[in-house]
């Protein structure tokens, strides 16, 4: 018997192979929702697990892509996104904005088109691991891949 595939992995599947990737979803049943909870269940650094942060930039939403071993420094999303303050949003507006919920945001498939950003840190990995949809599902990716397909903006974010 195979496990159903939830519409969301589907979504971000047939996303990005709109945008000319083959992608291969993993299912952890015990869930990916933390970064340190998806390397634990990956085998992975923790500093491969690619944190997709939706925040407000002077009202406009947008989309960080950080290691999942650093923590967002608001200010230099702010400045990245040409803005002065930058401010959390709520599950709705995840929701509303991308199409997934929160800890299940995927680097493409969004339901509206986001300005993306992504810190440097993911860079220096061969390979990194983005959520594809849901809690439980995650994919590998080539950082140059995520950056490309994204559309990505390459900009230090990273708190400390």
């Amino acid at each position: 018997m195979t496990e159903q595939v939830h519409p969301n992995v589907t979504r971000v599947v047939e996303a990005a192979r709109a945008k000319g990737l083959d992608i291969s979803p993993r299912r952890f049943p015990d869930g990916t929702k933390t970064a340190a909870d998806a390397a634990a269940a990956i085998g992975v650094d923790i500093g491969q697990i690619v944190k997709s942060l939706i925040f407000a930039v002077d009202g406009e939403v947008v989309l960080a892509y950080v290691s999942g071993a650093n923590q967002l420094d608001e200010k230099k999303l702010a400045l990245a996104a040409g803005g002065l303050k930058c401010s959390r949003v709520d599950a709705d507006v995840v929701r509303e904005t991308t199409g997934f919920p929160i800890g299940g945001v995927p680097p493409f498939g969004h339901s509206t088109q986001l300005r993306i950003f992504i810190d440097p840190d993911l860079l220096q990995y061969d390979e990194v691991w983005a959520a594809a949809g849901t809690w439980n599902d995650v994919f590998p990716i080539a950082p140059d891949d995520l950056v490309r397909a994204s559309g990505a903006v390459e900009t230090e974010l990273k708190r400390g």
